[in-house]
């Protein structure tokens, strides 16, 4: 058996401590794993057509398209004096509705081909209720009663609506996507204190925009 000298033994070894001493041993993690974040689809969007989503989509363009004609043609001071109702970027913080009654008011704005570019309708009354997680706007009176549900949305302060359009004085409200010539799409927002509005983009006749004002009735004395 062949021995190595002491001497280079000796430089083996130190040579081995050197390397051993330049290479530290990772540090040990002492904070929690990393989080992996996962965002989740609005349900909504999970219900709404291609179509209706679309739309609600390209609300922006339906705002600016609808108030454009409609100032051009002339009804720029009805625009003002209805404020913060059709002012496109007015919407505020907490736009859920308390459940009750609310006097409603239907503004039309734009035509789709034909027919006057503003539009203001004598109020009715609709509803604001409460069903399982969600709430539903329901017109209670007239010929043409909206009815749908208000959806949690990515945009804290707006809900989503979808519902469908009930004709004439007997029919029950439909189920939306039962119908789908009949489904309506749009968003709830708060613009003042105990004030909302409903805005539908590209309804399917007519204008360009509607928007639906809300305001609680007061209660008896």
């Amino acid at each position: 058996m062949i021995v190595a000298p002491m001497r280079t033994r000796a430089a083996v070894v130190g040579a081995l401590l050197a390397t051993c001493a330049c290479t530290p041993p990772p540090p040990k993690s002492t904070g929690p794993p990393p989080r992996v974040e996962v965002t989740q689809e609005p349900e909504w969007k999970s219900i709404a057509s291609a179509g209706d989503a679309g739309r609600i989509g390209r609300l922006a363009d339906a705002w600016t398209e609808a108030l454009a004609e409609a100032k051009r043609r002339g009804f720029g001071r009805a625009i003002q004096a209805e404020g913060e109702l059709l002012r496109p970027g007015a919407a505020l913080a907490r736009p859920a509705p308390t459940p009750g009654s609310y006097r409603c008011r239907v503004i039309k704005l734009g035509t789709q081909g034909k027919g006057a570019a503003f539009n203001s309708y004598k109020p009715f009354f609709c509803y604001v209720e409460v069903e399982g997680p969600l709430l539903t706007i329901v017109k209670q009176t007239g010929s043409q009663r909206p009815a749908g549900r208000l959806y949690p949305d990515s945009d804290d302060n707006r809900l989503i609506f979808l519902g469908t359009l009930a004709l004439g004085t007997v029919e029950a409200p439909l189920a939306y996507g039962e119908k789908p010539e009949r489904d309506m799409a749009g968003v709830l927002e708060r613009v003042a204190p105990f004030r909302f509005r409903l805005v539908i983009p590209w309804p399917r006749t007519e204008s360009k925009l509607d928007v639906i004002e809300l305001v609680p009735v007061p209660p008896s004395p």
